[in-house]
């Protein structure tokens, strides 16, 4: 038990050109690795075959969080030297927690302007990684004038242009504020949510405002050195209800992502029940961990060593997902955001 608490216990190589740089035409269509966690079987499906795999009576958590076109290229006011800046989380009503592009030129009392002064921001404090927190100032509502000048915030690891921003949210995103998609819903159609709602699979929504957390390495060896960024989360108390219900009567719960995942696990009490309200939470779900609410979840495939696979390693136990991740790479899987899918039962 010890041994998997370093990070490179959690390293697997991935060729370059597995990591999908672009949506299919098709969300549904994408393909489906499931992975049986007492026995580490695998079955090769696609998406589409997901309800096969439900049972009338469980039900499917998933993150209704939307994401904001939160990249902003600007200019110094005073230089006019180019500037970009990332939101990532909303501090108060005009004030937001930025990473920013050269930091350097970034000092407090720096003025910034986007779309020829039709957003004008004040960098007002440096807080910690170097983020800076910045004062905006507009005519109008906030979020038009991003939609307008904003673009979507795609990780690192993807060189395309998106050319449709609605494929990098799913087709139930609600409540704006996350600076990633909870990208396991991404294999979602409405008619796929149809179907399952139609054979009795309850379906609930809690939201949990992705941060770019999700993405930063693990840079300690040892796993219990790493802090975890915290994330805004919601649950209502109809959605709570749902999932307790369901756990009273026998079903399943079936989380859609890790971000479902941490937010079920956050709120639920010692004694599995899920409660209603909102918060942060910083929770770091690795082997050892006990699951108090999830049954099984759906997933996508993880970068190597990156807190996501410890989490869904907590599930399905280190060798058994190392393993599905080779077979995954053996049969030419899709990776990362716009990939493929996995399901653990």
């Amino acid at each position: 038990m010890e041994k998997a608490m370093n990070v490179s216990e959690y390293y697997f190589d991935l060729p370059q050109e597995l990591i999908a740089q672009d949506p299919l035409e098709d969300r549904s269509s994408s393909r489906l690795l499931v992975l049986d966690r007492q026995t580490g079987e695998t079955a090769h499906r696609r998406f589409r075959d997901l309800p096969s795999y439900l049972r009338p009576g469980d039900c499917l958590v998933i993150n209704d969080t939307k994401v904001i076109p939160a990249r902003l290229f600007g200019v110094k006011e005073d230089t006019q030297a180019k500037i970009e800046v990332l939101l990532l989380k909303r501090k108060e009503k005009d004030v937001w927690e930025t990473l920013v592009k050269p930091g350097k030129k970034a000092r407090p009392g720096t003025v910034l302007s986007f779309g020829d002064g039709l957003l004008k921001g004040m960098v007002t404090d440096v807080v910690e990684e170097g983020n800076r927190l910045i004062r905006f100032s507009y005519e109008g509502i906030f979020e038009e004038i991003l939609d307008r000048l904003g673009q979507m915030p795609l990780p690192p690891y993807i060189t395309h242009q998106l050319k449709d921003r609605n494929r990098y949210q799913t087709v139930y995103a609600k409540h704006d504020g996350s600076a990633a998609a909870p990208t396991a819903g991404l294999h979602f159609t409405e008619e796929l949510l149809k179907d399952i709602r139609d054979m009795g699979v309850t379906i609930a929504q809690v939201t949990l405002h992705v941060g770019l957390g999700t993405f930063r390495p693990v840079k300690v060896d040892n796993i219990l050195d790493h802090h975890m960024h915290s994330e805004f989360y919601v649950v209502e108390e109809e959605e709570a209800g749902k999932i307790n219900r369901t756990k009273e009567n026998g079903g399943r719960v079936i989380c859609v992502g890790t971000t479902s995942c941490r937010t079920v696990e956050s709120a639920a009490g010692e004694d599995g029940r899920v409660k209603a309200g909102s918060g942060w939470t910083d929770i770091f779900i690795y082997p050892g961990y006990r699951f108090k609410v999830l049954d099984c979840l759906v997933t996508n495939f993880h970068l190597p060593e990156s807190t996501l696979v410890m989490l869904v390693s907590a599930l399905a136990g280190r060798e058994h997902v190392l393993g599905a991740y080779e077979e995954a790479v053996r049969e030419r899987y899709r990776f990362f955001s716009f990939g493929d899918a996995m399901l653990v039962v």
